[in-house]
């Protein structure tokens, strides 16, 4: 027996283990506790998508006509026909050539087109369609998880589900309406140009329009807040603003929440340079007309226009310090492509937690108990080796789960159980290995070795295809199965480290000091 060879192996066990407790040390606060066991919030949201569209169809078409603008095409008009149509009027036979050549260099393709000397009819393609509200629902995912991430909730899960719906869990909520707030928020800033009001009711701003709003305007109302309680609405006036959007949160660099000239709250934010391009050319056109700053299609302010503006601003509207900074959040993340349902809303309490926690601490202990008793009564003295690879095991598996800031879920609890199961399975391969070399005859320190020799393509093969079953779980499941899965997989590789290397060695010291003429097995 080669001392040396037991000796390093015994000291890279020993820094395997130093480094697992080093990573799991304190347990509970250097395991991440998922929403079954530490409470919070569980949502389903439905992403409208429609609302994509209807924003990518007034984006394409407010292009088209500034760029007619800019190359001296005069007399054009727009307004959408559907969430995925638009029409350009004034179209002449002079222009009819230079419409379809700025289509081709600006729209790209996206539109099937049918152009007259009258008009021109975009309909966009059903791939692009497609396109649209897919990257709908990706952008709300990494919207949603950009607002969560600054309010401060930890190990969150945000992922895409079918039907243009997003999964939600949020472990450890304990503000679950400011959260929901935060969420639902869309955010959609838009800057329009006001064209009339305000009025005292919205029939009083139909009735301006003889009870028929032109096609490029649109009544929008605004709230009048309480100085003193910004959440008490006073009064409600309308206003008639331009129907296109020509410069929107899309086209913002940054915000943030500020003080006003009387000290109240409100939102300074600074545009990109193309936004702030678009804002020059809105506000140098409308000088002296009143801008609407419009929120979620809500105007929250109506300043005048005194000078061009372009890149800076601010945003009033009564806000609180705590909307402010949550308006300002965001803003900064981004707005969100489409208006959200909520399909489902579950709140875990943190005692259900403790009680699912309690419960699997002791299912666990007990299936250990079981599990090393059976170990001790079957293979007598060789089971105490099996019993140490165990409780290394399971040191190793969560300084594992430590290590990759995995998350701990009430299934996680069941993969550990599972874990410490399959991980004397292999331990019991080796051990009848060893005995039927033992019956054969064979001397004790050949029948260890013929034992975890002839048991190692065994162990692989078992836990290689339970690995590749928990690489389809994390893939393919949701939160608490993917917490299964990553603790099925850490385990698995502990167990077949402990089992065939720590065991080995085991057996491997005690011959090195110990002549043993019969193994207890």
């Amino acid at each position: 027996m080669n001392r040396s060879s037991v000796l390093w192996r015994g000291l890279l066990i020993l820094a395997v283990l130093v480094i697992s407790v080093v990573f799991a040390y304190p347990l509970d606060k250097k395991i991440n506790l998922g929403l079954d066991l530490q409470g919070g919030m569980h949502l389903v949201l439905q992403v409208h998508t429609e609302d994509a569209l209807r924003a990518e169809t007034d984006g394409d078409m407010g292009l088209l006509l500034q760029q007619a603008q800019k190359d001296g095409v005069a007399g054009l008009a727009g307004r959408r026909v559907s969430d995925s149509s638009f029409e350009i009027t004034g179209v002449t036979a002079e222009t009819r050539d230079k419409v379809s050549e700025l289509y081709d260099k600006y729209l790209q393709g996206a539109w099937d087109v049918n152009l007259t000397t009258a008009q021109g009819t975009f309909t966009m393609k059903p791939p692009y369609v497609t396109q649209t509200r897919q990257m709908a629902v990706s952008q709300a995912k990494q919207t949603i998880w950009n607002r969560i991430d600054q309010f401060g909730v930890g190990e969150m899960v945000v992922q895409e589900a079918s039907g243009s719906r997003i999964i939600i869990q949020l472990p450890g909520v304990d503000d679950p309406e400011r959260v929901r707030n935060l969420i639902k928020n869309t955010a959609f800033l838009e800057f329009r140009i006001v064209r009339g009001g305000p009025f005292p009711t919205r029939e009083a701003a139909l009735a301006g329009y003889g009870n028929q709003v032109p096609p490029d305007l649109e009544i929008l109302p605004q709230d009048e807040r309480d100085k003193a309680d910004a959440t008490k609405v006073l009064q409600t006036s309308y206003w008639a603003v331009d129907k296109q959007r020509t410069v929107t949160g899309r086209d913002l660099k940054t915000a943030r929440p500020s003080r006003g000239q009387l000290n109240e709250p409100i939102v300074q934010f600074s545009l990109n340079a193309e936004g702030a391009e678009k804002f020059a050319t809105l506000t140098g056109s409308n000088i002296g007309k009143p801008l609407a700053i419009v929120l979620d299609g809500r105007i929250v302010s109506a300043p005048r226009i005194n000078a061009r503006i372009r890149d800076e601003g601010i945003i009033e509207g009564g806000f609180t310090e705590e909307s402010a900074s949550d308006l300002s959040t965001v803003l900064r993340s981004g707005a969100l492509p489409a208006s959200i349902t909520y399909l489902e809303e579950r709140t875990v309490g943190p005692s259900l937690g403790r009680d699912s926690i309690e419960k699997g601490i002791l299912a666990g202990l007990i299936g250990t108990a079981l599990v090393v008793l059976y170990m001790l009564i079957i293979y007598n003295l060789s089971g105490l080796n099996a019993v140490f690879a165990l409780a290394l095991n399971i040191v190793l598996l969560f300084g594992g789960l430590a290590a990759c800031n995995a998350t701990l879920t009430l299934p996680g609890i069941a993969g550990v159980i599972l874990t410490i199961g399959m991980a004397v399975d292999a331990n019991v391969l080796v051990f009848e290995r060893i005995r039927e070399e033992i019956r054969a005859g064979r001397t004790v320190r050949s029948s260890v070795e013929l034992g975890f020799e002839k048991a190692l393509s065994s162990i692989v093969d078992g836990n290689l295809t339970t690995l590749i079953a928990a690489a389809f779980l994390f893939q393919f499941g949701t939160g608490p199965i993917k917490g299964f899965a990553v603790t099925l997989s850490i385990g698995l590789l502990a167990s077949m480290f402990t089992a065939v290397f720590v065991s080995r060695w085991i057996f491997d010291l005690v011959l090195s000091r110990v002549r043993i003429q019969k193994l207890s097995i």
